[in-house]
């Protein structure tokens, strides 16, 4: 009540639902006389069964979790104000957790439990007291938690500069697993990052070797191009991949024996060019267009292109007009530069743009795929689209997989030997270890618009830590998609030869794990179908 001078408001998160009063004092002494009779107004204050009230100081929002910090602001504040924080935990507030909330407790009084928390272990992951000699992952973006450098009794908090946000996408840069070791150059870019090219209704980014250095196979560019608007006609010495990410798009291209192409695309399908092929771009759809290009060289840059309005601008007009059989007034009003990126018309059916002159000819090669209408391969944990030079034959120098990995699945641990891995995160969090031999390993964490590099050889893994299915685009420098699976190896690997390497002094184990691998399935992303005897509670408390 603004009249008598203090304000309440109420918060719940997922794991501390509270109230928080704030008093201010600096109310006239008519509505407050006494400190005491202020106590007992809100004393007077209507409180559900386990309610119980506690001064709290102010918090430093690194050192304690950040649900245990929120933070207030008046909108009015004076000089003068003075503010009394009465901190109450909740213990069943408007069907809010229980006091301790855990998933035994949720359990005990019959109620759900968020898909988001961890099965591993419980509580604050970044405290000093939180143990968990697995390394376990914690989805620190799902459960709003501010990472902080502890991990089993060892390390300390923040007192520096910190960037909250940043440590919440990336926590296993902030607290590793004890399993990483050793030096690793990045291999993590986020198109957040990129410098964005402005243009008349659209804009392009990059990830190079430059934003990346690990990136030196392969190029990304991510374009946007609105209702109408041109890439311009251009080619460039690199092939380029594309992959629609929304809206549809319409292509065009000259192929090398002169024949004409045009296509519309949809999200999901794919073009490539190959190296010197002009081509060009529009956006079809009332809201435009999104993609994801590729070129075969790391060191590509996309203000490297050759491009026709550019060329054009810097070749004599006396030149032109003998080139086009035209007098060099026709051309006085050509573009000065480059367009790049420009408001175009909306073309019409490609029935009716299709060139029709007397030797103008459809091109014999197909420059566009539909990946995602192809039949999935179903796996325990998801799916798998491969695209390749074997059902996408102009695609020489890149090959794709189109992965979704459900929530609480993995993509197996595997190595791919002949092209360097370069991933594109379109949906979902992750986290990827990658070993590199020597000892040497490191962990980096993934959200959407965010770009990976596996070197070839280099053994990984993709783990879904969200609450969402991943989707995900692996892109090789490649003509085949090729990876060997650890699952397939070790069932494809005498028995007595696995054992003596890993289970040598644990012979029971070593059983246990033959016959789990003994078949040689090769399951590309992967789930463990947990089966416990007992009731469902039981089983749920179990795991938990």
């Amino acid at each position: 009540r603004s009249r008598t001078g203090y304000k309440i408001a109420s918060f719940s998160q997922r794991r501390r639902p509270a109230v928080i009063f704030l008093v201010d004092l600096s109310t006239p002494s008519s509505s407050f006389p006494r400190l005491g009779e202020s106590l007992s107004c809100l004393s007077r204050f209507p409180c559900p069964q386990g309610l119980s009230w506690r001064l709290r100081p102010p918090v430093h929002r690194r050192v304690l979790p950040r649900q245990a910090a929120p933070i207030m602001q008046l909108t009015q504040p004076t000089t003068a104000a003075k503010l009394l924080l009465l901190w109450a935990s909740v213990s069943d507030l408007c069907s809010a957790a229980p006091h301790y909330d855990s998933p035994r407790e949720r359990l005990l009084r019959g109620m759900d439990i968020p898909a988001s928390y961890r099965k591993k272990s419980t509580g604050n992951p970044y405290t000093p007291g939180f143990r968990d000699p697995n390394d376990g992952a914690v989805d620190s973006v799902g459960d709003g938690l501010d990472p902080l450098p502890f991990r089993n009794g060892l390390g300390a908090s923040v007192l520096g500069p910190w960037n909250s946000e940043r440590s919440r996408q990336n926590p296993d840069l902030v607290r590793p697993p004890s399993t990483d070791k050793g030096n690793m150059p990045n291999m993590r870019w986020s198109f957040a990052d990129s410098h964005i090219r402005i243009e008349e209704g659209g804009w392009t980014r990059q990830t190079t070797v430059r934003e990346l250095s690990t990136s030196v196979e392969l190029a990304g560019v991510n374009m946007r191009l609105g209702e109408g608007v041109i890439r311009e006609l251009h080619w460039h010495k690199e092939a380029e991949w594309a992959y629609v990410l929304d809206g549809e798009v319409r292509v065009t291209a000259l192929d090398y024996e002169g024949g004409n192409f045009i296509d519309d695309l949809k999200k999901g399908d794919l073009w490539y060019f190959p190296s010197g092929v002009p081509h060009s771009l529009q956006g079809l759809s009332p809201n435009g267009t999104e993609f994801l290009l590729i070129f075969d060289d790391g060191r590509f840059s996309e203000e490297s292109t050759f491009i026709l309005s550019d060329w054009l601008a810097h070749t004599p007009k006396s030149v032109i007009a003998e080139n086009f059989h035209l007098e060099p007034e026709v051309f006085k009003h050509l573009p000065e530069g480059e367009k790049y990126i420009f408001q175009g018309t909306l073309p019409g059916p490609i029935d009716e743009e299709r060139p029709k002159g007397k030797h103008a000819k459809k091109s014999r090669f197909n420059f566009t795929h539909r990946m995602l209408d192809q039949e999935p391969e179903q796996t325990s944990g998801g799916e798998v689209r491969i695209t390749d030079s074997k059902n996408f034959p102009i695609s020489k120098t890149v090959a794709a997989a189109h992965l979704t990995i459900q929530p609480g699945a993995l993509r197996e641990m595997h190595w791919h030997p002949n092209a360097d891995e370069w991933s594109f995160f379109i949906k979902g969090r992750a986290r990827i270890t990658i070993f590199a031999a020597e000892g040497t390993a490191r962990t980096f964490d993934y959200v959407p618009g965010d770009v990976g590099i596996v070197p070839k050889n280099m053994g990984h893994f993709v783990e879904n830590i969200g609450d969402e299915p991943i989707e995900m685009l692996e892109i090789f420098r490649a003509d085949e998609f090729r990876d060997f699976s650890l699952f397939q190896w070790m069932g494809e690997t005498p028995k007595k030869l696995v054992i003596d390497h890993l289970f040598k002094d644990d012979k029971e184990n070593g059983e246990k794990f033959w016959n789990e691998v003994k078949e040689a399935q090769k399951d590309p992303v992967t789930k463990f179908q947990k089966t416990k005897a007992g009731s469902d509670e039981a089983q749920k408390v179990e795991e938990l």
